[in-house]
Formats: C-alpha cells, structure tokens, sequence
C-alpha cells in the first residue's frame, strides 16, 4: 500500500490555509470564525495524521519518500519540495498536530480577553505548518526553510504584546541566539552539500556508507586531519543547540515566558525546541559515523540536564519553573542522542511532549485564577478551588519525575540506563548528571505543586470588589480563585491520559522492537539499547523493578525533601538561602550567563557600532569626504561670480579677453621681430 500525496499535502497545507485566512480577513470574519477556521485546519490536519500513523504501522503501507515539487537546478544540485514519511515522522506528526489542537482549544479560554485574539489564532497556526514542513521534509533545504519559519514565528508569539518591552526584548533574543545556532547549521548543510553532493536525505545517507566518503578528512589546520562526518554533525548540532537549546544557547528558552501561556505549551512540547532533537535523530546514520560529534552531543546534553534544572529549584514564577524544567529534559533527550540511544530520545520526545503541554496549560489554568499573577509566592491553597487542574497538574508533575508506571518513567529510565551502558567519553560524566538532575527535577516539580495548590493560602480576596482587577495591587484578588471553564480544563484531561498510560504500550516496539525500522540507524557497536533489551521483560516488569533502582529512591528523596521544607516548615526554604548565599545568588543570577552575553556580545556589539561611527563616518567620512565637498562648495562659490547673468558683465569680459588677446599677440611678435 502506498500513502496518499493528496493526504499528506492536506496535512501540511491545511493548517496553512487556516493560518492564512484568519490572519489577512481577520476584520472581516471575526473572532469566532478566526478560531473556528484555524482549529478546523489543525483537526483536520491531526486526523490526517492519525490516518497515515495507522496505515504505516498497521495498514502495511511502504515509507513513502517522493518529490512533489522541483524547486530549482543548478549544474547538478537540484532542490526540492518533497516527503519522507517514515515511522519517525509519523509518530512526530501526530505528536505535533495533536498537541497544537489541544493548544488551540485552550486558548479559546485562554485569550478571550485579548484584542489579538485572530491574529494569536493566525500565529499558531502559522507555526504548526511550519513544524511539520520540518519534519515532512526529505531534504536539507526544505528542512532549512522549516526550521527557519519556526524561529520566525517563536519571535512573532514570544513577542506578541509588543506593547510590553520584556516581551520585544525576550523575541529578539530568541531570535538573535537563534541565528547563532543556524550560522552552525547552514555551513553543517553547505558541509554535507559540497561532501556528499546532494540536499536529499537518501542520497546523503548512501554517499555517507561508502568507506570513500565516510573516511574522508580534511585538514582546517595543518597537520590536523578532520574527519569530514565530524565537521559536518558538529554544525548541525551547533544548528540544534540553538533550536533546542541547549548551554551555551539555551537563554532565550525562559525569556520566551514572555509570550502567552499557549505559546510557551506549544514551544516547549511539540514544536520548535524538539526540532534539534528530531533533527540529529533523523541525521542518525551521519552522526554514527563521527564518536567526536557523539561525545560532544553527550558532553552538551548532560551540562543541560543537570545545570538548568538547577536554577528551576530557585524560580518563583510558575511557568518559569516548567521552562527549567523543559531544558533539563532536553539535556535528557540530547545526552540519549549522544550515547546512540536516538529511539530513547525520540521516545522521550514524544512522552515528554504530553506531559510538558499539560504543566504548561494547567500553569496557564492557575494563572487565569489569579487573575494573572504568575508568583507562586503569592499561592497556595489552590487545590480546594481548583480540582481539575490540581489533579492534572499532579499527574503531569508524575510523569515528569519518572515515577514508575507513569510516561515518563520509561522513557527517563531507559535514557538513564543507557548511558550506564555507554563507554563514550564522558559517560561518566553524563551518568552523574542525570542521576543528579533526578533529584534536582523531583525537588521543584513537588515544590511547585506545593506553593501553588498546597499549605496555606497567601492571598487576599477581597470582599465587594469592583471587578476591575488591573488595580490590585498583586496577591490581592475580587472573588476567590475559580476552576477554568472547560475550554481550558477539557485539554487538560485530554493530555493528561496519555501522559499516564502512553508508556504502557509503547516502550516495548519504541525502545527493544526496533519499530523505528531504518529511520535511525546505529552501528552495532552503539547500540546500548539493544544492550538494554536483554533485560527488557515487558513494561510491568519494568515498573515493579523501577521500585528497586536508584533513580526511583533519589527522585523519592527529592520529593521527601520537597514535602518537608514546602508543606510543614516552610522557614527552612529562606534559611537555606542565606545559609548557601553565594549558591543561591548563582542560581537567581543563572550562573551569569546572561549577563556576560550583555557584556561581550552587546557591549562588543554597541561598541564595534561606536568605533566605527567615531572612526568611519565622523573622521573618515565627514572628514576627508564630506572635507572634499566643502572645498568644491568654496571653489563654487568664487567662480559664481563670473557668472552672474548681467549682460553688461559679459560684453566687459569680453572686451576685456580682445584686450588681453591683443596684447598678448602684440608681445609675441614684437620679441620675434627683436
């Protein structure tokens, strides 16, 4: 059997059509058919999706991988629109679409105060296109183009009260340490282009196995020979760092809880930053070919994973939390990248995907609530108001510290495991940091539940209120905090489900079953999954043995801890502060990371620009050129004068020239005659 083309344009193009109808005729049709026309395009796109997953798995259908559309062709090079959908981009695909749907449901809810409530409809829309262009794509150009429209429409949402200068602040930063990660990943496309001679997937991938090409190397410095592989999968992952964000390039992730809260849930689960980790699983047969690319991906991925989880511990904005925590679980799914687990990556991916929306969603719930108050300080005591999210946001809270049985737990636990296994450098390193990160993880995952739904409550209603809520002062709310309508809480319970019950089922084929087929490719001496299959005895043997490892006893320790200090002694919290004053400062000033990105980069930039304003257009050219021109205007303004359109000015000029003449020709010949 064979996938349908007209399907699988109507998956892409149909949020497309959405995106664009609401954004251009957004006076005309109005708000309800703006959201009406957008979640149309995305169900249908979701169904679609749903649709083609079925038929790759169960229906038998052939990986369909054709060009649609020829681009351009230059000499050999030719550049397409095409699609390759195999049991990876399937399984992205419905991730992707079923999330956004769930997103736009939400934000019916959410931003129905908001005047650019069609034009927020327009954007996300606009971004569920482009993510599945991304992940669609059998080649590096179209990739590109994807990859590119996702970091332009983040800068859009991040920044979409533009009337807020955080906001605009927080998308140009995405955007400029995004164009940091694409300068590595064009010259990693450019790379593979001029290496293997061709943009197509297929095409790179076979050149990639020929001993030819796979052992090539160059020499950037002399008598240094680099393998090619290396040079390549290093800027792509440059490419993903910043997508992805990973350290260096992660501080643009927690900026962008300047957006509104569906866009954080949208960006942080199923679109832009697992576009990096898709990537380099889809690049797994070049990435296998490089242990120095490798061993640098688990280097990155483990720093994140621990060291931005960190920081989460000392967050008191509730959906900064959950960005912390996005970044620690990206450092899980990259150090799974580098150890050559890709399906453990993938497969977090996908889990971490429901369960990462639903704590973003029901933040968002929470802070409808508190008539936007994102200060956990300011809480407490939620859970008697507010049932639904409480419950949600607990069972979200689960699957994210792995407990057993829940979704995160077999994706965690297998990353985990797997780097047990590896022998790559800095393995080592790498086990240390996600055992540690799981404590850290389990520590303000609880902490977050308690401050907000747990404990007393640290708000004031207050009675006879007026409804104008905008001028309370902040914790001070006009009625007690109620539950969300159920455009709001009806998504909540949809992601909830599967971040339950999704592992259940699918850790066996994901992770042992080899059911990514040749998707991801390992070379058998990586294979540590394959490794960890022999221990492998079906999911519910894996959670009654979770109850005896390590990670469950630390990630329990984290949440002793965490009940201790945020439930029953909430004191210890601020003494611990001042007891660990120099750790503290570290963490609330993110290792000042970003303030020497202001220094170096926007310092050196302003000054480069005030160098070269002082030395170029001051000395240089208002000098010497602008300089020039006054001479000219001065030689001008002499000769003016010859000219100056009387005629009695002229006839004596030129009486005046005969006169000269005369004399002239006079003392000529006079001294020839002498």
């Amino acid at each position: 059997m064979i996938l349908s083309t007209t399907v699988l344009l109507l998956i892409v193009l149909a949020p497309l059509f959405g995106a664009v109808v609401a954004g251009l005729l957004r006076n005309v049709i109005g708000r309800a058919a703006s959201a009406g026309v957008t979640i149309l395009g995305v169900a249908v796109s979701c169904a679609l999706s749903l649709l083609v997953f079925y038929q790759l798995v169960w229906g038998g259908a052939a990986t369909y991988n054709h060009n649609i559309y020829t681009w351009f062709e230059v000499g050999p090079v030719s550049a397409h629109i095409g699609f390759l959908v195999d049991r990876l981009t399937a399984m992205m695909m419905v991730v992707v679409t079923f999330v956004s749907l769930m997103v736009h449901i939400y934000t019916i809810g959410y931003m129905a105060d908001d005047k650019g409530f069609s034009r927020f409809f327009s954007h996300i829309a606009l971004f569920t296109f482009s993510m599945l262009m991304l992940v669609m794509s059998n080649n590096f150009l179209q990739l590109f183009v994807g990859w590119e429209l996702v970091g332009l429409v983040s800068y859009l949402l991040i920044g979409f009260w533009f009337e807020r200068p955080s906001a605009v602040y927080a998308s140009l930063k995405a955007f400029v340490v995004n164009r940091v990660g694409d300068f590595g990943f064009i010259l990693g496309i450019a790379g593979a282009l001029y290496w293997f001679g061709s943009l197509d997937y297929a095409n790179v991938f076979a050149a990639a196995k020929l001993p030819s090409v796979a052992g090539r190397t160059v020499e950037i410095f002399a008598g240094h020979p680099w393998s090619v592989a290396t040079i390549v999968c290093i800027c792509l992952f440059v490419g993903a760092m910043g997508k992805s964000a990973q350290a260096p390039l992660h501080v643009w992730l927690p900026d962008s809880m300047e957006g509104p809260t569906p866009i954080s849930a949208l960006i942080h689960a199923a679109t832009m930053v697992t576009a990096g980790i898709f990537m380099v699983a889809r690049m797994s047969p070049l990435f296998e070919l490089s242990e120095t690319a490798l061993s640098f991906v688990l280097f990155i991925g483990a720093t994140t994973a621990l060291f931005t989880g960190l920081i989460g511990i000392v967050q008191n904005d509730i959906k900064r939390v959950v960005a912390y925590s996005t970044l620690s679980q990206l450092g899980y799914m990259t150090v799974a990248l580098g150890v050559s687990a890709y399906a453990g990556g993938v497969y977090h991916l996908m889990t971490h995907a429901f369960f990462k929306a639903l704590l973003f969603l029901g933040a968002g719930s929470v802070i409808i609530a508190m008539h936007h108050d994102q200060d956990m300080r300011r809480m407490g005591g939620l859970a008697k108001y507010m049932p639904i999210t409480c419950i949600t946001m607990w069972l979200g809270s689960l699957a994210l510290v792995a407990a057993p049985g829940f979704a995160g737990f077999f994706s965690k636990d297998a990353i985990i495991e797997a780097v047990a296994e590896s022998h790559r450098a800095f393995s080592g390193y790498a086990y240390f940091c996600v055992m540690a990160g799981v404590f850290v993880t389990s520590l303000y995952s609880f902490r977050l539940l308690y401050m907000t739904f747990h404990g007393k409550e640290r708000f004031v209603v207050e009675q006879g209120g007026h409804g104008h809520h905008h001028h309370h002062e902040p914790g001070h709310l006009d009625h007690p905090p109620r539950e969300s309508p159920w455009v709001v809480t009806v998504p909540l319970i949809l992601l909830a489900i599967p971040s339950v019950v999704i592992g259940w089922n699918t850790v066996g084929p994901a992770l042992f079953g080899g059911w990514f087929g040749g998707s991801i490719q390992v070379l058998p001496r990586n294979d540590v999954l394959a490794e960890l299959a022999h221990g492998f005895h079906g999911p519910l043997a894996s959670v009654l043995h979770g109850f005896t490892q390590w990670p469950f006893w630390i990630s329990l320790a984290g949440f002793v801890v965490a009940t201790w200090i945020w439930l029953y002694q909430p004191s210890i919290a601020d003494k611990a502060a001042k007891a660990l004053r120099p750790l503290y400062n570290m963490l609330v000033n993110k290792y000042w990371v970003d303030d020497l990105y202001r220094a170096l980069f926007v310092g050196g930039g302003q000054a480069l620009g005030r160098g070269l304003w002082k030395g170029g257009d001051a000395a240089v050219i208002d000098g010497a050129i602008n300089g020039s021109s006054a001479l000219v205007d001065r030689t001008a303004g002499v000769v003016r004068w010859v000219q100056s359109g009387y005629l009695y000015h002229y006839a004596f000029a030129m009486i005046l020239g005969l006169i000269l003449l005369l004399g002239g020709l006079w003392w000529t010949l006079a001294h020839a005659v002498a």
